[in-house]
Parts: structure tokens; C-alpha cells; sequence
């Protein structure tokens, strides 16, 4: 019993590896030597390759201050960005009146005297009628002023005279006789004078008659002839009014062009002067460019520049198009603009130029940018 246990005790005694005790012994003396050899190899070439790169980097500080430096000295080209604008056109009603057809819609062509709006204005038809009624009446008048009276006036006035005459002739017969019987003693004196006045009464109804009569013969007087055509005219004018008003209500387009925005809507009551729709003359285009006093010189009116549309342009076919030079501003307005070398800013006017495509493009819009390039050297040049 007691050997079995000696036993179990030495198969339970853990023993060491034979790697561990060959570690623990000391390395040979020409393994030490190796070793410090390579270490001193090492930092020799850490130290070579440290030096490599001071001696790159100071190279490339070199090389780029040497490139910044010919940067500098060769001019920049500058650069200018403007916008396209189009002429825009308000159509406004010159009537009120109710919206009763709209023929056209946003992004229509049209042309002059297109009608694009039709208007319903029971004000101007009455205007209408009323005015033809009061060129009617005119006109009647005008037409006897003209044609003086009717033939059965002038027989009537005619026969008036003769009858008047008639009697006055007779009543200056009786008048004699009794005035003969009254010398005679033979009539008495009231006789005698009863008979002198209706001799006098009948004779002035018979100039009476008698300017009657001239009268239908001769006509209207020229006076009252001018005042019936006066009248006519009158009437004629208010009469156009009204058919002008109704033309006005029938909105036709003052130019050619393209629906930009349609503002109203069928059965819409609308006053005079209040804006429908607005118009785009697109054959009627040009640039804006804001341009500072230093570079003002580049565009003298009519002088020709180009300039890049980007909307139109693609990666590799840029879309260019020569201006011409029509207006710049008399007034400037202030700018300040603060240059990359100088800490301090300084003031400077910009000016508005406008210049025109020599050839109108249907395919550019108003508010797209244009960009135009000035050589630096050419700045001072006075322009031809």
C-alpha cells in the first residue's frame, strides 16, 4: 500500500520542459556581437532615410514657392458673371368686365394681334346702343337741315301768301271806296277808318306769309345746318368710344411672343388696369453685367465681347455668343471689394452695361448666367 502511494505522489510531481531549461542558460558570446551589429545597421538606416525626407521636403517647399511665384507673375484672366434678360410685356384690361374665355395658356406662342383673352361687358353694349340711338336722332336732324322743308310746306306756305295777299289786296279796294264816300260827305268818319285797319292788318299778314313762304324756299340757314353736324359728330365719337371699349374687352397681344404667366381664371370680374397675363418678347434679349470702374474700359458701346451660357453648354462643347455693347449707366452703385493680398479693403463703383446677342437664341431664358472672360493684358487699351 505504502509503494502505491510513492507512486501516484511522483506521477503527480509536475517536472519542467527541457525548452525552459535550455532558455535559461546564457547565449554564446558571437550571438551577442551579431545582434548588436544589426541594431547599429538599423539606426544607420533610420537615420539615412530621416535625412531623405528633410532633404524631399525642403525640396518641394522649394519647388512650390518657385511655382507660386511664376503663378503670380503671369496675369489671371478675369472673370465676370451677368444675366440674361428678356423684354416682358403686362397685358392689362383697359374695361372692367367679367373673364368669359381665356384662348391661350402658359408657354403658348403668339403673335401681334392674336386675341388672348375674351371679356363679357353688358356696360358697353348698353354704351353701344345708347349711342347708336343718339347718331339716329343727330342724323335725322342733319337730314332736314340739309333737305330744307317738303314740297307740300313750301305749296302750303305759298298758298298762305297768296290768300293773305288776297285779302289784303281787297281790303285796300274797300278802304278807297269808303274813303271816296267819306270826301263826299256821304260816309261817315268810323266807317272810314274801320276800313284803313283791316286794310293795314291784312297787309302785314301778307308779309307774313310772304317771309313764310321765303323761308321754306330757302331752307335751313347755315348756321343751323353746322350745329346738326356738329351734333353728328358728337354722337359719332361716342358711338367709337363704345365700339373701342368693346374691341379693348376682346384683349389682343401688342407683340409677338411667349405666355410667361396667366394671373386670371375664367368668370374672374376684373377693373380697368388690372394685369391678366404677362408676355416675353424672346427676340428682344440681352445681358446685364455689373462691371467695376477698372474694367469699364473692355466695354465702350459698341464694342463686341463673348460670353459662355452654361445652362446651354455641355462638358465639352462650350456654348458661346458674341454681344455687342448698347447701353452702360450713367449712375454708378457702390461696391466694396476686398482683393486676396491686402488686409485692408478698399472701395471701388460698379457700373450696369448692357450689351445684345448679335444673333437672338429661342433656347435662352431670361435669368440664365453668362460668363465673360477679360485678358488682363488688354485692360488698359483704349478701346477703337
Amino acid at each position: 500500500m505504502t509503494e502505491h502511494h510513492n507512486d501516484s505522489d511522483a506521477e503527480n510531481t509536475p517536472t519542467e520542459p527541457m525548452d525552459n531549461i535550455k532558455s535559461e542558460q546564457p547565449a554564446p558570446d558571437y550571438q551577442r556581437l551579431n545582434s548588436k551589429a544589426t541594431s547599429a545597421k538599423k539606426k544607420a538606416t533610420v537615420k539615412k532615410s530621416v535625412i531623405a525626407l528633410v532633404v524631399i521636403m525642403v525640396l518641394g517647399v522649394i519647388a512650390y514657392g518657385l511655382f507660386r511665384s511664376a503663378q503670380n507673375s503671369e496675369p489671371q484672366v478675369i472673370t465676370l458673371q451677368g444675366q440674361m434678360q428678356m423684354q416682358q410685356t403686362s397685358i392689362a384690361a383697359k374695361v372692367p368686365g367679367r373673364i368669359a374665355q381665356i384662348m391661350v395658356t402658359e408657354g403658348d406662342r403668339v403673335t401681334a394681334g392674336q386675341q388672348l383673352i375674351e371679356m363679357d361687358s353688358p356696360e358697353i353694349n348698353a354704351k353701344i346702343n345708347q349711342a347708336r340711338a343718339g347718331k339716329q336722332m343727330a342724323q335725322s336732324q342733319l337730314d332736314k337741315a340739309e333737305n330744307g322743308a317738303r314740297p307740300q310746306e313750301i305749296a302750303q306756305a305759298k298758298a298762305a301768301w297768296q290768300a293773305n295777299k288776297a285779302a289784303s289786296d281787297l281790303a285796300a279796294s274797300t278802304y278807297e271806296r269808303i274813303n271816296r264816300l267819306y270826301e263826299e260827305g256821304l260816309m261817315a268818319r268810323q266807317k272810314c277808318d274801320e276800313a284803313f285797319a283791316q286794310y293795314l292788318a291784312t297787309k302785314d299778314q301778307t308779309i307774313a306769309a310772304r317771309l313764310q313762304y321765303d323761308l321754306a324756299v330757302e331752307g335751313t340757314r347755315s348756321e343751323d345746318k353746322s350745329a346738326a353736324t356738329a351734333q353728328v359728330a358728337q354722337v359719332d365719337a361716342q358711338l367709337e368710344e363704345a365700339l373701342v371699349a368693346k374691341e379693348e374687352a376682346n384683349l389682343k397681344s401688342p407683340i409677338a411672343g411667349i405666355v410667361n404667366n396667366v394671373i386670371v381664371s375664367t368668370g374672374e370680374v376684373i377693373g380697368q388696369g388690372v394685369p391678366l397675363l404677362t408676355l416675353v418678347n424672346t427676340d428682344d434679349q440681352w445681358v446685364v453685367l455689373n462691371v467695376t470702374e477698372t474694367y469699364l474700359n473692355q466695354f465702350a458701346i459698341g464694342r463686341q465681347f463673348t460670353g459662355t451660357i452654361p445652362a446651354l453648354s455641355s462638358a465639352n462643347n462650350p456654348h458661346t455668343k458674341q454681344f455687342i455693347v448698347y447701353a452702360t449707366s450713367t449712375l454708378s452703385d457702390f461696391a466694396t471689394w476686398r482683393p486676396t493680398n491686402n488686409d485692408d479693403g478698399f472701395d471701388v463703383r460698379t457700373f450696369e452695361v448692357k450689351a445684345r446677342p448679335m444673333t437672338p437664341d429661342s433656347r435662352v431664358r431670361s435669368g440664365m448666367s453668362v460668363i465673360v472672360n477679360i485678358d488682363p493684358t488688354s485692360i488698359n487699351q483704349t478701346p477703337e
